[in-house]
């Protein structure tokens, strides 16, 4: 059996890792209460953003982690259509999650049915990520941590959506993510918990691409959209503040006629 490493870097990943996955919930939360406040199109495009926003952050939290993980006795590449895929996967089934809560009747019947979808969703994104390994030898998973990993990314994903729900102010969105930033890290910790890795030692190149030539350039990547996000959804006024600034140029407007 290979020894697994999480951490070949310290704590650099896993902090780094956890950082970005509670500013990809940040961005989507707050998308998400825009979008609350919304009708129409308005409400279409904030769900769109909450939906890449998040998938983003957990696909970027996941990889970043990714960095750091190493197997002794083998190199480990990327299969990069699988790993691609992996990020559409999540910002997808996240997206008709966070929908279903933004256009659901029901509130309680739309939270189950979101949290679920974008719970798996989640899940979903981790284990295809971890198909796309290339290295040489075999993966082998433990049940019961897998099972685990999943339940905890569906009672994260709930948990964010309630607060998307039900939380407005900025601050009490910002311990949400935090909160959940911490979710989605032990979901992906637990799951790498359940890999063992049965090395075949070999000279045969593997296929695929590096972390550093193919998953590290993307991260980068996906960070910076994030942070260009965040600062977009910061500058742009609320609902509450349009309807204050319009009901303070009406009488302007009266006195100027």
């Amino acid at each position: 059996m290979g020894h697994l490493d999480h951490a070949a870097f310290g704590w650099l990943t896993p902090v780094l890792s956890y950082v970005m996955a509670c500013i990809g919930a940040a961005l989507g939360l707050r998308c998400t209460v825009r979008a609350l406040g919304a009708t129409g199109r308005s409400r279409r495009n904030w769900l769109l953003t909450a939906a890449s926003a998040i998938g983003t952050g957990i696909w970027t939290m996941h990889f970043v982690a990714m960095l750091g993980f190493s197997v002794t006795g083998t190199e480990i590449r990327y299969n990069v259509p699988l790993t691609i895929l992996s990020l559409l996967v999540a910002m997808v089934v996240v997206g008709a999650g966070v929908f279903a809560v933004g256009y659901g009747r029901d509130r309680g019947r739309a939270l189950v049915l979101g949290g679920l979808t974008t719970g798996l969703g989640v899940a979903s994104m981790h284990y295809l990520g971890m198909a796309a390994l290339r290295l040489h030898g075999q993966v082998h998973y433990d049940p019961t941590l897998v099972g685990l990993s999943v339940v905890i990314a569906v009672v994260a994903a709930t948990a964010a959506l309630w607060a998307a729900l039900n939380i407005k102010s900025p601050v009490a969105v910002a311990v949400a993510s935090l909160v959940m930033g911490g979710a989605v890290s032990s979901m992906h910790y637990t799951g790498m918990m359940a890999v063992s890795v049965r090395v075949s030692p070999s000279v045969q190149a593997l296929p695929g691409a590096t972390a550093m030539q193919f998953i590290f350039p993307l991260a980068v990547g996906l960070g910076s959209y994030l942070f260009l996000t965040s600062a977009f959804v910061a500058l742009s006024p609320t609902s509450d503040e349009r309807e204050a600034s319009a009901s303070a140029q009406q009488p302007i407007e009266s006195v100027a006629r």
